[in-house]
């Protein structure tokens, strides 16, 4: 894989000067590859959601530096440019908040009109859009405040989703949502993803759910990263993980309360899976 985005040494200060200030990115170095699904796990005020606001300009570094392809998305005038906005989305938290427009299908097309393109081709996107979200085509002239909350997320994502990003960041994006349709979510972005190769970033705080989808586990902690590697790896150090105020899953919980009774098993599982082979391992003299 090849690094599509990158931060060095990136800080941000909140107040800064005044008595209420607060560092919320402490020297943030991450590089992103292409094509991989990154999970960004971290408690209120971690700087996580700090962290995604600068990828796509939204933010300026206090200081430290933002590349896109290997440029920084800063110019010498100090403006984002208007390419990294298109090719870095973001989905905010509950973004069904912000539909504003009379129909399903004007909402999802506001990006790629502001992007220029013409009619065609916009009128292409909006219904592939509708189609990567699982929205029926037949839905397309209705009004997006007629629909379920779960529906009005996917307009919502199907906006940014229309825009073609090469990033596409979704902050919390089953928030306030029941498990029925936090699982629909979670694996609509899972089929986006294998379908149209984009690197994909998903903040959360659930362990559990990113885990089992992304292919890389950002963990951050009091505006710093804490690990950054594949979930095997990082649930191996599950008493940082704990520390640092994070809940780790159910079944490694189990894992690690059998290492504790002197059951010598892998304790870096997070999948049933993973926890059958690793008993069956032990059973069979403890090879892993």
């Amino acid at each position: 894989m090849s690094t599509i985005l990158e931060t060095r040494g990136l800080t941000y200060v909140y107040g800064a000067g005044t008595p209420f200030e607060r560092k919320a990115l402490d020297n943030v170095n991450l590089q992103i590859e292409k094509g991989e699904i990154l999970g960004v796990i971290g408690h209120t005020g971690s700087g996580k959601s700090t962290l995604i606001q600068h990828l796509n300009g939204l933010l300026k570094p206090f200081s430290g530096e933002i590349l896109l392809d290997g440029q920084s998305i800063w110019n010498e005038k100090g403006k984002c440019s208007r390419e990294t906005r298109f090719r870095v989305g973001l989905v905010f938290q509950y973004p069904e908040y912000q539909l504003f427009e009379e129909t399903i299908a004007r909402d999802i097309a506001f990006g790629p009109t502001n992007m220029g393109l013409g009619q065609d081709e916009i009128a292409v996107r909006v219904r592939e859009s509708m189609q990567a979200v699982g929205l029926d085509a037949s839905l397309a002239e209705q009004s997006p405040f007629a629909l379920s909350g779960g529906q009005k997320r996917r307009v919502a994502i199907a906006g940014v989703i229309a825009m073609r990003p090469d990033v596409l960041v979704l902050d919390e994006p089953t928030a306030g949502l029941d498990p029925g349709g936090r699982d629909e979510i979670l694996g609509m972005v899972k089929d986006y993803h294998d379908q149209s190769g984009a690197t994909v970033l998903i903040v959360s705080h659930s362990m559990e759910d990113i885990a089992q989808l992304a292919n890389r586990l950002l963990v951050m902690d009091h505006s710093r990263v804490l690990f950054c590697d594949t979930p095997r790896e990082v649930f191996s150090h599950a008493d940082e993980i704990i520390a640092a105020g994070l809940d780790i899953p159910m079944v490694t919980k189990v894992m690690l309360e059998l290492k504790k009774r002197g059951i010598d098993v892998d304790t870096s599982v997070f999948t049933v899976e993973q926890a059958l082979a690793a008993v069956r391992s032990y059973k069979q003299g403890g090879a892993r």
